[in-house]
């Protein structure tokens, strides 16, 4: 088999709008592990929201998790923490001070565990919807914990935010991604999916040339570029589609099982 390892963004393109795993998906993702390929969950979402995907493709394994911000091995023993890329609290007071001033929700994450200050019937929702269960405080200044990722989650402010924070560069040394149309994420510079990917394969001695590597937004791009193959799912927009090597179906057809069938079996 040329290619040893699969990389896998989740939502929007291992899973249909409706954040759910086919079953021929999943027929087709166990066939091709069982014939020796790595699957490696790439995500925004944090290992415990992470690990229920993986469960269901009847997997253990390693999952980049956090945008490449903490990758995590999963098994029956539990969750073993490989790798992260953390900041301190300090680091981003002055976007905490931004957007509990334009009442923007948030939240702060480690490696395992995500914190918020408040929380609405509407952001319950979305954290539901992703299998995410925060533990609300009341400062997470006060936190004193290694943290991984900040986000925004916002249906109408985040053009905004995005354009004047980097008119500003109040993210300074951080770096920021848009990981989706409704979040924006702050991590360590040195966070971002092809370089968790990159350490990973390192470990599993697996060249670039042996990887393919399937996404569907900008946070995808850097472990597209790494993986011999980068693909995007036709629901991707047009600057993801035209970074790619090729283009699958979408999230909604099946675009994984497309891609692993043509390429890998």
């Amino acid at each position: 088999m040329k290619y040893r390892l699969i990389a896998l963004d989740v939502d929007g393109t291992l899973l249909n709008d409706e954040h759910e795993l086919s079953e021929r998906t999943i027929e087709t993702i166990q066939e091709v592990h069982d014939q020796g390929c790595h699957i490696v969950l790439c995500t925004g979402r944090a290992p415990a929201s992470t690990l229920p995907i993986l469960q269901q493709l009847g997997l253990e394994g390693t999952m980049i998790t956090h945008n490449g911000a903490a990758t995590v091995h999963a098994d029956e023993r539990g969750q073993t923490l490989v790798n992260e890329f953390a900041f301190t609290i300090s680091e981003i007071e002055p976007m905490l001070d931004y957007v509990r001033r334009e009442g923007i929700h948030f939240d702060v994450c480690t490696s395992f565990n995500m914190y918020i200050e408040r929380i609405s019937e509407y952001e319950k929702q979305m954290y539901q919807k992703f299998l995410i269960n925060p533990k609300l405080v009341t400062n997470v200044s006060e936190l004193g914990l290694p943290i991984v990722k900040f986000t925004l989650f916002s249906q109408h402010e985040l053009d905004r935010v995005q354009k004047e924070w980097e008119e500003q560069k109040l993210y300074g040394h951080m770096r920021m991604i848009r990981s989706g149309d409704l979040f924006i994420d702050v991590m360590s510079a040195k966070a971002n999916k092809g370089n968790a990917l990159k350490a990973l394969a390192a470990t599993l001695e697996i060249d670039p040339s042996e990887i393919m590597a399937i996404g569907n937004y900008y946070n995808d791009l850097e472990m597209m570029a790494f993986a011999g193959l980068g693909i995007a799912v036709e629901n991707s927009p047009e600057g993801v589609k035209e970074a790619a090597d090729a283009v699958t179906s979408s999230n909604n057809d099946e675009g994984v099982r497309e891609a692993i069938l043509k390429y890998c079996l």
